[in-house]
């Protein structure tokens, strides 16, 4: 499913998966993986909109390699749709191991989301 040997998009969040970041079985938790793609995509759906922002659909997510503990986590947002009042994001992590010393593809997404006002009500993302 990996369409590329190299991110595309804007680099948008970067961190370490740690011990704390897995699940019972010593994985890394997917729920943490997402909850980074979204924490991205949000952090450039702000600056696009210059407002608040609310995700309203992950449109789509596919898990495509495991993470390990202590890899380097990279998120990159690619602005693929501005409507009226949404914005929907393509989103890639990769993973950079220091003991395998390579780079990977891990995960793919389509996030929405949409711009509110100070009334969390939708308006336009583009506002002169």
């Amino acid at each position: 499913m990996m369409s590329n040997m190299r991110p595309t998009g804007k680099l948008a969040l970067q961190t370490i998966a740690m011990p704390a970041d897995t699940n019972a079985n010593g994985d890394i938790f997917g729920g943490w993986l997402v909850s980074l793609m979204d924490m991205a995509a949000g952090i450039e759906a702000k600056q696009r909109a210059k407002s608040r922002v609310v995700t309203v659909a992950i449109d789509s997510l596919v898990f495509l390699k495991p993470v390990n503990v202590g890899d380097t986590v990279t998120c990159y947002a690619e602005l693929v749709k501005v409507g009226k009042t949404s914005l929907q994001f393509k989103m890639e992590v990769w993973t950079t191991s220091f003991i395998e010393e390579h780079t990977k593809q891990v995960a793919q997404g389509l996030f929405t989301f949409v711009a509110i006002n100070e009334a969390r009500k939708p308006h336009p993302v583009d506002r002169t």
